[in-house]
């Protein structure tokens, strides 16, 4: 049976957080039990840290990286710089 465009879930991944999706939802769990939740959206976990999976309880935030330098290796431009500075 083929379904429409305008009856198909919407899924939408977040960067670094959870899966969003319209509901309701049941979730088939490894288990083999479900998981149900009759809420107009709601997210699931992706970051395994968790109390309430599979929902999402936001524990992801408290483990994200502050802002700043990433690394200290130089951009592979810079490293192209080196090299030459060093060849010539």
């Amino acid at each position: 049976m083929a379904i429409s465009r305008a009856e198909a879930r919407r899924v939408e991944v977040v960067d670094g957080g959870p899966i969003l999706l319209e509901g309701p939802v049941e979730v088939a769990l490894a288990n083999g039990g479900t998981a149900f939740s009759d809420r107009h959206v709601v997210a699931l976990c992706t970051c395994r840290r968790t109390r309430r999976p599979p929902w999402c309880d936001t524990s992801h935030r408290s483990h994200r990286q502050p802002p700043g330098p990433q690394a200290e290796t130089p951009a592979p431009r810079e490293q192209k710089r080196e090299q030459e500075r060093e060849e010539r």
